[in-house]
């Protein structure tokens, strides 16, 4: 058999062992110090390892020096260097800010990573390897032909576990675990954006049965202890399409001319147990997760969609927080515990919309009753006075437009558009809210109204989002003055947050006021679940949880079962054990935000496959030394123009500046710039979006030096893609709208937690910093704001037909011929 030359030039014969390469016989340097953590890899083999609990003191590890580490991996590093200035290496390695990190060598791999890799399976005779697709996967997985899985077959998409990498050989060995379809089908796409995350998208027969077995049928000990609430006025307001209730509201008029409130949430801790089997996968998975044409829920659906859902004229069990409120929205009393309620009317927020635009005068249906009528209007009413309250004490207002995807029957994208946020949505919002905030201030309170901690307060599970970075927030001001705008607050958090606000007031509607919103949020701390309260940043709370989306949140459950157990009195339960299922689920959470995203762009990429040579007007939403990324209208779908393919200059980033210019002609393109594009290719492999300029002139009022912060073209807004909702905690569904799936899955609740679009983010925490310094090839810092406007999570890349830098694959591999043919 002749022998082939892989991509590096080696032939099979002489390549280097395993050893040689990850640099276990090179001398190491002087180690500073060592720590622990997990690998975060990019397609070109460079590591960086992130130390739990310390975001910002990652490790940069050459490709060198990884000893076969592997993403995910759990590894001890030794730091050899803590110089500030990065090299060449660090900046090919894909990090903007990396700059700023440590160097150093991996010394042991402590454990190998449990998430299964996705890849393209090929066969030739008895060997088998599986083709990796990953961008943080840079090598090729031996596969034992022995172990192939039944129905596994050649060209096949699977996800492949790494068992381990001998010593002295070229590639890792692992086995299959899914076989998830052939390449293209929808389902195959979709399955293997869960795999990537190791997010499950059935459940097994075990946990359906014992769901399954779970009464449906409500008995007079059900009702024992519950105040009732059947007979009470009772309404949902859910997206149209929706298929789990979870929250009703509850409304009456009192005699001395307040309102009686209730919040009353599907009571999902009483039919699943601590332990149960339904239980542990619950926790588990910790969320329900949401992807652009389906719903991978949290609970088995008997539970989700039936038992749980709060269906009209249905008795349901509930738990609920009832308020007395004033006219004027003073809580003037509450009241915590399990209820019953039968719902009267099933609103969508159209139809809520459409009485409330009315002022109660025109129901969007014959049969709703005029009290209906005007418990809605008054209700909206209320809760525009709580909004507008919110946001006087400090609450963070970003308004990023939020962009669906619409699929057909067989998930093909067929429109991408922008998601309305009226006032009903802002009606179940803002009572979202209230819920959430009165439970956590009871227990943070030890009960009592003044709003003051009690340092001896019983273990809980809080929603906390700390106080923006103080660097990063300077880094804005430092961003934003080069448009002419002005931002340097000085004080305390709240005051950071008014003048954050009126920054971001004044730039609305100018091109570079997403830019703007975009940096702030990365100057954001991350929304996370801890049982250590220190409120709530964002959203301008002292005490704050979550207790509205038990069927999809597993954090909700645990809130109710501690409320549960404190208003019988129970003592303080061990903090310890629920810190754990804190951070656990702040993970699962995290998790499920990246799989919707990928989603959310891979059916972009795919909306846009036919339409390769149609040209958009668009507007530049991010520069970097290699291009540029523009947002097409009306989709704000966006994709990079390569600076190489711009012809009638030679194009180069000045970063200090945040431009780009013409060598030659001075031609300057701007942050915000309108320009005309040509779709050029969608590669959906790849998940890249490459467009070309149609010509190179730019309406942005700048003279050919450079000079000039230009004129305004209009908004440039993005695609969002939940960016909003991992800082914010607001509780509207227009997140997790299904409407615009066809029919498919049942999605409610905002986004991967609780609220997206303007101010109701879901309360995913942001981990993206601001970027704060990076390295180009030769070693030189760049400015924090480089390259911050756009979602690229991908290292530096020339365009979608270019493979750039050639991944790690050793070993007997298959012809070129031979992978064509298997894809």
């Amino acid at each position: 058999m002749q022998k082939r030359r892989n991509r590096q030039g080696g032939e099979k014969g002489g390549r280097k062992s395993r050893d040689k390469k990850f640099g276990s016989r090179q001398k190491s340097k002087r180690v500073l110090e060592e720590v622990t953590g997990k690998v975060q890899m990019t397609r070109d083999g460079y590591v960086f390892v992130i130390i739990e609990g310390e975001p910002d003191n990652d490790v940069f590890v050459k490709a060198s020096k990884t000893r076969g580490a592997l993403n995910g991996d759990t590894v001890r590093c030794a730091v050899t260097s803590e110089r500030k200035e990065a090299s060449s290496d660090a900046a090919k390695g894909g990090r903007k800010d990396a700059a700023r990190r440590r160097e150093g060598e991996i010394i042991e791999i402590v454990e190998r990573s449990h998430k299964p890799f996705v890849g393209v399976l090929h066969i030739v005779g008895r060997q088998a390897w599986v083709l990796m697709q990953s961008r943080n996967m840079p090598y090729d997985i031996c596969i034992d032909f022995d172990t192939l899985p039944e129905g596994a077959k050649r060209g096949m998409k699977v996800a492949a576990l790494v068992d381990g990498w001998d010593k002295g050989e070229p590639t890792p060995k692992g086995h299959i675990v899914d076989v998830l379809g052939m390449p293209g089908e929808n389902d195959t796409e979709m399955h293997a954006i869960l795999a990537e995350y190791a997010l499950p998208y059935r459940f097994e027969p075990e946990v359906e049965n014992a769901a399954d077995q779970i009464s449906d049928q409500i008995t007079e000990k059900d009702l024992k202890g519950r105040r009732d609430f059947r007979n009470t006025l009772t309404f949902t307001i859910d997206p149209t399409d929706a298929k789990d209730f979870d929250d009703a509201l509850s409304f009456k008029k009192l005699d001395n001319g307040n309102y009686e409130i209730g919040v009353h949430i599907a009571d999902v801790s009483y039919y699943v147990l601590p332990g149960t089997i339904v239980d542990k996968e619950a926790q588990e998975r910790g969320t329900s997760v949401y992807l652009v044409d389906r719903t991978v829920p949290m609970l088995p659906e008997k539970l989700c969609n039936k038992l749980c859902s709060l269906r009209p004229h249905e008795d349901k069990l509930t738990f609920s927080v009832v308020v007395e409120m004033t006219p004027r929205g003073k809580i003037e009393n509450r009241w915590f515990g399990r209820t019953a309620i039968c719902s009267d009317y099933r609103f969508d927020y159209d139809g809520a919309q459409q009485i409330i635009e009315s002022d109660g005068k025109e129901p969007a249906d014959p049969a709703i009753g005029q009290d209906v009528r005007e418990a809605i209007v008054t209700l909206n009413k209320l809760a525009l006075t709580l909004r507008k309250r919110r946001f006087a004490s400090g609450a963070i207002s970003f308004e990023r437009p939020e962009m669906k995807v619409e699929v057909d029957a067989t998930g093909k994208p067929i429109r991408v558009y922008e998601k309305i946020t009226k006032e009903a949505n802002w009606l179940i919002e803002e009572f979202m809210l209230l819920a959430n905030r009165s439970v956590a201030e009871f227990i943070a309170t030890s009960g009592r109204m003044d709003g003051k901690a009690d340092k001896k307060a019983k273990t809980f599970v809080y929603r906390v989002h700390g106080e923006p970075n103080t660097e990063k927030i300077a880094n804005l001001g430092q961003f934003v003055s080069n448009f002419g705008f002005k931002f340097g607050p000085s004080g305390n958090g709240r005051e950071i947050a008014k003048s954050l606000n009126t920054l971001l007031a004044e730039a609305k509607g100018t091109p570079e006021c997403d830019a703007f919103q975009m940096i702030a949020l990365r100057s954001m701390a991350k929304a996370i679940y801890t049982t250590d309260n220190i409120g709530h940043y964002g959203l301008a709370f002292k005490f704050y949880t979550h207790f509205t989306s038990p069927i999809r949140r597993y954090p909700d459950t645990m809130v109710h079962r501690l409320l549960a157990l404190y208003l019988d009195n129970a003592e303080s339960q061990n903090k310890e054990y629920y810190e754990a299922q804190c951070q656990h689920a702040s993970e699962r959470e995290q998790i499920a935000a990246n799989a919707e995203r990928d989603s959310i762009k891979y059916k972009m990429i795919e909306f846009m496959q036919d339409k390769i040579g149609n040209e958009y007007e668009g507007s530049i939403s991010g520069l970097t030394e290699w291009g540029m990324y523009v947002e097409i209208k009306p989709t704000m779908i966006e994709g990079m123009v390569a600076l190489r393919d711009v012809k009638s200059d030679f194009f180069e980033f000045d970063e200090q500046n945040y431009l780009i210019r013409g060598r030659r002609t001075g031609k300057v393109f701007r942050l915000g710039d309108a320009v005309k594009i040509r779709v050029k290719a969608a590669n959906l492999e790849q998940r890249l979006l490459d467009y070309e300029l149609v010509d190179t002139t730019t309406d942005n009022g700048s003279s050919s030096d450079g000079s000039g912060n230009g004129s305004n073209h209009g908004s440039s807004h993005r695609s969002g893609n939940g960016d909003t909702r991992h800082v914010l905690d607001g509780e509207g569904r227009s997140n997790h709208d299904p409407s615009h799936r066809s029919g498919k899955g049942s999605g409610k609740g905002s986004g991967n937690g609780s609220g997206k679009g303007s101010s109701n983010g879901s309360g995913k925490g942001s981990d993206n910093g601001s970027g704060s310094g990076s390295a180009d090839g030769k070693g030189k810092k760049k400015p924090f704001y480089a390259s911050v406007a756009h979602n690229d999570d991908q290292p530096k890349r020339k365009s979608s037909k270019d493979k750039g830098r050639p991944r790690k694959k050793f070993g007997t591999k298959p012809s070129r011929n031979e992978k064509k043919k298997a894809k």
